[in-house]
């Protein structure tokens, strides 16, 4: 098979497709033929060396969808979605096969092509555990979403809105397309502010967020902090630009708030399985509708693609490794 391998950290050309045996399953495994893989930042950050449990050689790769073709009889020909920790200490989806556990395999919602579903995985993983794990968002709850027009912060807004959150504001440099998912169920938007915390509370009728999902952080954390109501919940994904910050401590314990971070690479391919199936009615019923695809790429221009995700690449780019 063909597979993208690196075996030192760097820029995206110290990745090299290569040709090797295909892998076989062995007890409790099976094998999925990969008809899509898309690229992450997180996949980017483990080439480049900033992943410390990463082991080399390893072919990269979080988030897949394609056909079993090997494993138990009862799964041989079904269409699957998963995603994870692969490409970290096991080797991931940037090739024409990956080995997974049985316990994790999942059928790809019917509503979705290969291309989308192989571009659910991480945004609505990280979505999905800091609305529900870490912020327990409850029915009528306001929230403001810092970086909502990325992919973790549309697909927060939909889970949000599917939960049943009552005002839902969405912070970003720019507004977002009329037509696309995080316009259709955010209440409100703001962009570009010099005073994202004033603008969020003129918003919410002079109150901040009961929960504020940070997808960005680092740069924006001290101004997620101001968004909060009295006891709000701030979830951290992220540390954009800045990996220490500083706030003040007696503000924090009067407003009696509470930071919470979230790190999808703490679920294995069996939890990640296990919150896509909780996540496929949403898909099924049309509530969820993944980022837009922004390019496919051949396996052959693996560097190529991971470029484009470097540079900022908007919406998602995905990876064909049979073509």
């Amino acid at each position: 098979m063909k597979a993208t391998i690196f075996s030192r950290f760097g820029a995206p050309d110290v990745l090299t497709v290569v040709d090797i045996p295909a892998p076989v399953p062995g007890q409790n495994e099976a094998r999925i033929r990969v008809e899509a893989a898309s690229i992450n930042p997180s996949d980017v950050k483990n080439v480049a060396g900033a992943m410390s449990q990463t082991t080399l050689p390893r072919i990269p790769g979080r988030d897949f969808a394609g056909v079993v073709d090997a494993g138990p009889e009862a799964w041989i020909g079904a269409e699957v979605w998963g995603s994870g920790d692969a490409g970290f200490t096991r080797d991931g989806s940037h090739a024409q096969y990956i080995i997974v556990p049985v316990a994790s395999l999942r059928r790809k919602p019917r509503a979705l092509s290969f291309d989308q579903a192989a571009s659910v995985g991480v945004n609505y993983l990280a979505a999905r555990r800091g609305l529900v794990d870490a912020a327990a968002l409850r029915h009528g709850e306001t929230l403001v979403i810092i970086g909502a027009g990325g992919g973790v912060g549309s697909a927060v807004a939909q889970i949000a809105r599917r939960m049943g959150a009552g005002k839902i504001v969405g912070v970003d440099r720019s507004a977002p397309e009329p037509a696309s998912a995080v316009a259709r169920t955010t209440d409100a938007f703001i962009a570009g502010a010099s005073d994202v915390a004033a603008a969020v509370r003129d918003a919410l009728g002079g109150r901040g967020a009961d929960v504020v999902f940070d997808a960005v952080g680092g740069v924006m954390f001290r101004t997620a902090l101001a968004c909060l109501a009295p006891r709000g919940r701030l979830i951290e994904i992220s540390a954009t630009g800045q990996r220490e910050v500083t706030f003040n401590l007696a503000d924090f314990y009067h407003n009696e708030d509470r930071i919470i971070g979230v790190d999808t690479l703490k679920l294995d391919l069996i939890a990640a399985g296990d919150i896509l199936e909780e996540l496929r009615p949403g898909f099924e019923d049309g509530d969820y509708q993944p980022a837009s695809i922004a390019r496919t790429f051949p396996l052959t221009e693996v560097a190529v693609a991971y470029q484009a995700v470097a540079d900022g690449q908007a919406g998602r780019v995905v990876l064909r490794p049979q073509g």
